[in-house]
């Protein structure tokens, strides 16, 4: 195994040093006796101060250890992630921590970003792990004896703060992309509500300027021919695929990748298959009505559709409008069902649900302001995927 990284900043080309965490780490279990009172309990799981936590000021006393900044502390939940547990920096500063924790204080000159990132790495530390814990049901305890004889590949100082730079630098684009993600969605959700009328109203609390009538109700079987998909038998037959064919085939698996907007597919149906299916050509309005229940689909590629969809043909309103309004009622769809059971729905109950509905160019108004609403969304979830694809790619390059 190279003693390198494959990327490094320029400058840097000697090997990292090996060196047994005993040399570089010390396990510490200092009381709270320095008196920290209750805002200064840190969570480790998500490292911040913690005040939430009701516990007497002798309990805080007696049961919680000093946690410095730089120190490291064991946490022993088994995850997905992490299944034999994980240590976690301490970067937020002076603080305590519940006496469960082992913790580690730094010996040696350390940059501490580095190691927030090199101790939480679970491709570097799986096997140390592995060998320096002994595992319960939900939880794994530390032999710390046996994790300060691990080694670990460090390079020098210098280099370790360019890593922790570039890194923290990254964790906050990516921060900096998940507020406006939220912040954005958060809006949504509110015009949504705002921009279409509530139960009993015939007008919305926001509208664009110029448009005063009132909203017209009307079943939506009224506003389209409501048919549902159709599904050859049995689904796995590999007759009825075809990777060359034109048409391809909309499952449900799709609406969860692509968010509701389907701009391809991978499988491709035969004309076997397509006999035994209903084939768009053009863009339509869907309905899952299987697995994500109720979610709106706008289907832009030509396509086989599985009868876990209801499709919305010969539509008498705007697609973009209907498909939002969809989208708003979605969580409603829940009433239709038996109270810890799944929601089925059917064309015949979306066919008498009622709507309101106004004039075509209002319709045309909220349906391009919400796709641009949604074209934003999806440039910021772009970049949240592209942020932590790069960092997944730092991280397993710039460590050793």
């Amino acid at each position: 195994m190279s003693n390198k990284p494959a990327l490094r900043f320029q400058g840097f080309t000697d090997a990292w040093e090996q060196r047994k965490f005993g040399e570089m780490y010390e396990r510490v279990s200092q009381k709270n006796d320095l008196a920290f009172g209750i805002d200064k309990i840190i969570s480790v799981a998500n490292m911040y101060y913690r005040s939430d936590i009701y516990i007497t000021a002798s309990e805080y006393l007696k049961t919680y250890n000093v946690l410095r900044l730089g120190d490291i502390a064991f946490e022993g939940n088994k995850s997905k992630d992490f299944a034999h547990g994980r240590f976690v920096e301490n970067t937020v500063g002076d603080g305590i921590v519940s006496h469960v924790f082992v913790v580690f204080r730094p010996k040696m000159e350390y940059d501490l970003w580095f190691w927030k990132y090199a101790i939480n790495n679970e491709r570097l530390m799986k096997d140390i792990l592995l060998r320096s814990t002994k595992s319960s049901t939900m939880m794994t305890d530390l032999v710390a004896s046996d994790f300060l004889e691990e080694n670990f590949l460090v390079p020098c100082i210098e280099e370790q703060k360019l890593i922790g730079e570039a890194l923290t630098e990254l964790d906050r684009l990516l921060t900096l992309h998940q507020r406006e993600f939220l912040k954005l969605t958060a809006a949504k959700k509110s015009l949504l509500e705002k921009m279409f009328p509530r139960d009993g109203a015939a007008v919305p609390e926001i509208r664009f300027a110029g448009f005063t009538g009132a909203w017209e109700q009307r079943p939506l079987g009224e506003l389209a021919d409501i048919v549902r998909g159709a599904s050859p038998r049995p689904i796995k037959d590999p007759k009825w695929f075809d990777a060359d064919s034109d048409i391809g085939w909309l499952r449900i698996s799709d609406v969860t990748e692509q968010d509701g907007r389907i701009h391809f597919l991978e499988q491709h149906i035969s004309k076997a298959g397509q006999e035994k299916t209903r084939v768009l050509t053009g863009p339509h309005l869907l309905l899952s009505i299987a697995a994500t229940v109720g979610k709106p689909v706008i289907n832009y590629v030509s396509t086989g559709v599985h009868d876990g969809f209801l499709i919305f043909q010969n539509a008498q309103f705007d697609r973009e409008f209907m498909f939002q309004w969809l989208e708003m009622f979605r969580p409603r769809w829940s009433k239709f069902g038996q109270p810890g059971s799944q929601v089925n729905l059917n064309s015949d109950l979306v066919k008498s649900k009622e709507i309101m509905l106004p004039a075509e160019d209002e319709q045309r108004q909220i349906g391009q302001f919400f796709a641009a609403l949604d074209h934003l969304l999806t440039l910021h979830q772009r970049e949240l995927k592209k942020l932590q694809s790069m960092k997944k790619a730092l991280l397993e390059k710039m460590f050793v």
